[in-house]
């Protein structure tokens, strides 16, 4: 018994415990059989390096729950289990549980967050230097030191009142967007609002028209809402709405119309009409998730769908995490007037939300000028890392590779011919410490695409010229080896 307390799982826990875990688990998978008697506990105290307490605690609570008993006089012995708390006689799967749901079966099969997300394209700590880190924990500590009893509880008027006004406020200087307050609904990430809006607009079984390829977190919340999703393919102008007329009637369409997630498209002025018609005339709901619209680095960016609809078929979707940190974890929606009061108490009765001293710090944030002196410099710094990635890049471009969505946001997709192996390409390139994602990962039913997304907002820019350089070597030469076998 002399190695109980090197299990990782049990590491920082009392000791009195990682003995008691440590036995315990030893007589249920039968390594200490029934009628075992155990070491006496000043010899095991001795054995083991720890005061005799612990080992006398460890077997007390052994004792009382029936996996040992003490006889007087002889010692400390094991007792026989219940059949039904007897081990497997085979190991379970490490990643899914013997009787989880068809729907989580499915979820877990899928999951490809560390996959697909897109991070920063070089390895190592990520650099968010543009956020003024010493301004926002200023705040943060102001508003814990004063006395809010209301700051304690849950919230369930869809988040803090000035917050709510800051972000309308912002949303109408910034994205064109007609709207109040009330409209606005705080949420824990942009994630949320999504299944927020599965919950109240579809039902299990429900088509969800998507964009193919698509963003692959709305992906999984649209599966775990058990719904259909059918891909509606996108190019250089984002969704072809025009395909929209063969697609399997729909309630609800979701759409990142500034910045396709992962093409870098984006949605034409034409095509924002069509949809919003589209959705008018089959009383239909259009997701729009502006995640990155804060960032736009040639011309003028394009009015949000929001801001162009005059029927109020829009539910509009953005986040601060892109804008400040990801971790943040904060997010918000604007509803429909129609469905203010549904969303607000559905939030509150499926998710409490909470956590309002860091909306109160994030009002004051936006008000005291902060948010948007926060964006121009991290437009700044991102904009340095885009031009510097693009000018490494620039040798393998050429008829066989083209640049989709380096005018805004933190990620831009490189788009090869269906006959380059994205996917080995994106493993060679984690070889060289490289982090990039294979676009094909992303599709939801065509395959005919090859590319990678390289995201660099968060990537230090002192390393990205040599980074670059050598991502653009390995994409010239999976260039090269695809024109050979097609030869």
């Amino acid at each position: 018994m002399s190695a109980v307390f090197a299990d990782p799982q049990t590491a920082g826990r009392p000791l009195r415990q990682q003995l008691y875990l440590a036995v315990k688990a030893a007589i249920e998978v039968q390594v200490l059989r029934s009628g075992t008697r155990l070491p006496a506990s000043r010899v095991l105290a001795e054995e083991l390096g720890v005061a005799r307490n612990t080992v006398l605690g460890a077997f007390s609570r052994l004792e009382a729950e029936g996996f040992v008993e003490s006889r007087h006089g002889s010692g400390t012995y094991v007792r026989p289990l219940p059949a039904t708390r007897l081990a497997p006689s085979r190991p379970l799967s490490p990643t899914v549980p013997r009787r989880v749901s068809a729907r989580g079966a499915r979820l877990l099969k899928q999951a490809m967050a560390d996959e697909l997300e897109v991070q920063p394209f070089t390895q190592g700590l990520p650099d968010f230097s543009p956020f003024p880190l010493a301004v926002w924990q200023k705040l943060q500590n102001k508003h814990w030191r004063l006395s809010y009893a209301d700051m304690l509880d849950y919230n369930d008027t869809g988040g803090f009142t000035p917050l709510k006004r800051a972000i309308a406020q912002h949303l109408r200087l910034t994205r064109g967007m007609t709207l109040n307050a009330d409209q606005v609904l705080v949420t824990a990430g942009t994630q949320q609002s999504l299944a927020l809006c599965m919950t109240l607009l579809a039902d299990p079984g429900d088509t969800v028209w998507v964009e193919d390829p698509l963003y692959w977190g709305a992906a999984q919340t649209f599966r775990a809402s058990s719904l259909k999703l059918h891909g509606i393919p996108t190019d250089a102008q984002g969704l072809n709405v025009a395909l929209c007329r063969h697609a399997p009637p729909a309630r609800v369409v979701y759409v990142t119309p500034s910045h396709q997630y992962p093409t870098g498209g984006v949605l034409s002025l034409e095509r924002r009409h069509a949809l919003l018609q589209w959705a008018h005339d089959a009383q239909a709901w259009v997701l729009e998730d502006d995640y990155d619209s804060e960032f736009h680095f040639a011309g003028e960016p394009m009015s949000s769908l929001h801001g162009l609809d005059t029927h109020e078929r829009v539910f509009y979707l953005g986040t601060f995490s892109k804008a400040l940190y990801p971790g943040i974890k904060m997010a918000y929606m604007v509803v429909p007037s129609m469905w203010v009061e549904a969303f607000k108490r559905v939030h509150y009765d499926l998710h409490r939300p909470g956590q309002m001293h860091q909306q109160v710090a994030m009002a004051e944030f936006i008000e005291m000028g902060h948010f948007h002196a926060t964006i121009r410099s991290a437009r700044q710094h991102y904009a340095q890392r885009r031009s510097a990635l693009l000018r490494a890049l620039q040798p393998c471009l050429g008829p066989q590779v083209r640049i989709g969505g380096a005018e805004q946001g933190l990620h831009l997709c490189l788009h090869f011919s269906p006959q380059v192996d994205d996917v080995a390409l994106a493993a060679q390139a984690a070889q060289h410490g490289l982090t990039v994602r294979a676009l094909s990962r992303y599709a939801v039913a065509r395959r005919q695409i090859s590319g990678l997304v390289i995201g660099y907002g968060y990537a230090p820019l002192g390393r990205m010229a040599e980074d670059g350089r050598r991502l653009a070597q390995l994409i010239a030469r999976a260039l090269s080896s695809a024109r050979s076998t097609n030869d």
